[in-house]
């Protein structure tokens, strides 16, 4: 089951936030879920995204924790300002405001890509608010000039309008440039950005609006503000993904309270690519972090 709320973000753009509730079968051994006082999790998608990609995530957090998922500015149900702003400073802002609106604090962030930078940026701003972190797939390293230009050149390449849902599919899971090797969860999770309109499918996003914001982080370095963050940090990657090895467990070196896990036959949608491994993974170290 899954409620809606309303947030007042940065700027007064309004957020769609969504907390999950366990269903029967899903609880707990007390039967009741979590009670009001249990811990928090707030899930923050990546770029693209939206918080129906934590669905699968969700639906055993809620189980003993109070879960909610954010639609950042920009995607989703949230307000899509044509203008933005798509700041660091604004999404990590309205992240604070999800936070402070909704009662979650102390909260343990879990974020994907884009997510993961806002929740570790606003895990170093107000550490009064965050009691653990989860970083999944982003680098903290500068990307440069290069990697946005690949970015504008593959939004150019989409074949929209896509003519179903199962071409969505076909497409980000095989036939997309960017893939390797075949990918049924890459598929699973575009499909989910996209939605019917007169002549196809096509995102609900603006895909203007995601160079926008990706711009805002990829010419900078973001080392500094994770060395700020005290929680205990879970840094996770796909084997396969977009942050490797070496410097993810760099980021575990820097972090004063790191720990490092990887995901086999994964790639960057590694919740999607392997949700049971993923299920293995995160677990222990919410228990062990949430530990008195």
């Amino acid at each position: 089951m899954v409620r809606r709320f309303d947030v007042t973000g940065s700027g007064g753009v309004r957020l769609a936030a969504w907390e999950f509730t366990a269903e029967p079968g899903d609880r707990d051994l007390t039967g009741d879920g979590p009670a009001a006082s249990a811990p928090a999790v707030l899930l923050l998608h990546g770029l693209m995204g939206r918080s129906a990609h934590w669905a699968g995530t969700a639906r055993w957090l809620a189980a003993r924790r109070r879960t909610v998922a954010l639609d950042q500015r920009g995607h989703g149900h949230s307000d899509q300002p044509p203008e933005g702003p798509y700041t660091r400073e604004a999404f990590v802002a309205d992240a604070e405001a999800a936070i402070e609106q909704l009662g979650l604090a102390p909260v343990t962030l879990i974020g994907h890509s884009m997510g993961a930078l806002t929740a570790w940026q606003l895990a170093a701003r107000r550490p009064d608010l965050v009691q653990a972190l989860v970083i999944c797939d982003m680098r903290a390293s500068a990307l440069g000039a290069a990697s946005q230009r690949q970015w504008e050149d593959w939004f150019r390449s989409w074949p929209l309008p896509f003519a179903s849902p199962a071409a969505v599919r076909q497409w980000f899971a095989e036939d997309d440039p960017w893939v390797e090797r075949p990918s049924p969860g890459r598929g699973e999770y575009f499909a989910e950005m996209m939605e019917p309109g007169p002549d196809g499918w096509r995102p609900v996003f603006s895909r203007r609006q995601m160079l926008r914001a990706r711009e805002t982080w990829v010419y900078d370095a973001h080392w500094e503000e994770l060395a700020q963050v005290r929680c205990p940090t879970l840094v996770v990657r796909g084997l396969d993904g977009e942050l490797g090895r070496a410097e993810a467990q760099e980021m575990v070196r820097v972090l004063p309270r790191g720990a490092y896990a990887e995901v086999p036959d994964a790639g960057h949608y590694l919740h999607y690519d392997q949700p049971a491994a993923w299920r293995h993974i995160l677990e222990p170290f919410l228990e062990g972090a949430l530990a008195p």
